[in-house]
């Protein structure tokens, strides 16, 4: 099985100890070069900060902390608009240099990009994925204010892969473009992915797209075996816009492995206390990233650590994947929603008293479905009236099966058996007259 590096399958001791000796120079850096660490470690001994038990004591800076003081900072002046977590920057501001590109996730909170190559880490997903150098990759994830799509864009090409920056939404257009360039690879979310599919599906075109890293949002199993068996092999990866890539998804499918560049903590919600391994809480991560330097800073998301080994041969901690929140923060379409954004527009209505948001779950109207469906029910009258109903209660169960996003025909004859048995109980129970035989 391949690795993307040697680190990977290191002996987890040489790991440990070699991330334990990485955090007392990288909390000296956020000290010295990010004012926001400066304040909030005040009277730390970075020296002092070699092992996990002194880490925990440290402060946790959780998502909306580090809202708040950027939006306290920009009120005060625009020379510091990541309000003191960034050691870099750009002429004008409190430091001068070392920005390649800065983004606005919503909030808004801004990100700053440096000029180190696969500067999110995410090339370790996309091997994991199944990617190789020469691949086509088709990108949907958006180039707009957001580091989405940079983040994915980085890692494949330091995988040596070449990029199409399709973006979201233009479905059409970018069905288009995919018949004329052929990818074999997609990135984006798993939603978007299944969209393409079915909008391929309806236009007869045959998509060459064999394997895909998808984030952003959920990816349920039922949407991993349902693009399997249109011939996608996907995988899941874990990333934020401020941490990067914290965890990925191997073939084992057994958990998410936990990338190489960070220490990973999970706390429970609203301290800063680990839990006992296995238990669910608060993901918490220190990056170690000299550029933006951020030291247990809390996601919000909730996990759990997943004990024992996993069976790809990579000796990393593998955690459970994404259980939920920790706040009330939720995402829409793969962008996260911050409590203070939904205040900020009751204020501008006076007669509005409480509000709340719901995440939309649209509606999946699919002609093919429909028909299925219609011609499952017409199929089911005429056998029943012509020859029997337990023909019809048969014929609309596995019939209507194949709208379903995978089909079993062991299932429908059970589904079939309890049907027939249903209505065998209420000629019998109820004396309904009913047509079985």
């Amino acid at each position: 099985m391949k690795h993307y590096d040697a680190l990977e399958t290191r002996d987890p001791a040489q790991r440990e100890a070699a991330l334990l000796a990485a955090l007392p120079g990288h909390v000296a850096q956020a000290q010295r070069a990010a004012p926001a660490f400066a304040e909030i470690l005040r009277g730390v001994d970075a020296a002092a900060v070699t092992t996990r038990a002194a880490l925990a004591k440290l402060p946790v800076t959780r998502k909306h902390e580090l809202l708040e003081r950027q939006q306290a900072a920009r009120a005060r002046d625009a020379s510091d608009p990541f309000g003191g977590f960034s050691a870099i920057g750009w002429r004008g501001l409190l430091r001068g240099t070392g920005a390649r590109r800065v983004y606005q996730s919503p909030g808004p909170i801004y990100e700053p990009e440096g000029h180190a190559a696969d500067y999110w880490r995410s090339a370790r997903a996309f091997a994991a994925a199944g990617f190789e150098a020469g691949d086509l990759v088709h990108n949907c994830f958006s180039y707009h204010l957001t580091p989405g799509a940079w983040i994915m864009e980085a890692g494949a090409q330091a995988l040596g892969c070449t990029v199409f920056p399709g973006g979201v939404g233009n479905t059409e257009q970018q069905l288009a473009a995919i018949a004329d360039l052929r990818p074999v690879a997609y990135a984006g979310t798993p939603s978007f992915l299944k969209i393409l599919v079915e909008k391929a599906q309806e236009a007869g075109q045959k998509l060459s797209i064999n394997k895909a890293l998808v984030s952003g949002e959920a990816f349920p199993p039922s949407l991993r075996d349902w693009l399997a068996e249109r011939g996608i092999t996907a995988y899941q990866c874990y990333a934020t816009a401020d941490a990067g890539l914290i965890a990925y998804e191997t073939p084992a499918r057994q958990g998410l492995v936990l990338d190489e560049g960070i220490v990973l903590e999970i706390v429970r919600p609203g301290t800063g206390d680990p839990v006992p391994e296995g238990e669910v809480g608060e993901v918490v991560v220190t990056v170690l990233n000299a550029d933006y330097p951020l030291i247990r800073f809390g996601t919000g998301d909730l996990s759990a650590i997943l004990s024992g080994a996993c069976p790809s041969g990579r000796s990393n901690t593998r955690i459970k994947g994404w259980l939920g929140r920790a706040d009330q923060t939720t995402k829409v379409r793969g962008m996260f929603v911050h409590p203070g954004q939904i205040a900020e527009i009751v204020k501008r209505y006076p007669e509005v008293v409480r509000a709340r948001l719901v995440a939309p779950v649209p509606m999946d109207f699919q002609v093919r479905n429909i028909a299925i469906i219609l011609g499952s029910l017409c199929g089911f009258a005429a056998l029943s009236h012509f020859v029997n109903m337990i023909a019809g209660i048969v014929f609309l169960v596995f019939c209507s099966g194949f709208a379903g996003t995978s089909y079993s025909w062991k299932r429908n004859l059970k589904i079939a058996a309890v049907l027939v048995g249903i209505a065998f109980a209420f000629q019998k129970l109820l004396g309904v007259s009913l047509p079985l035989y």
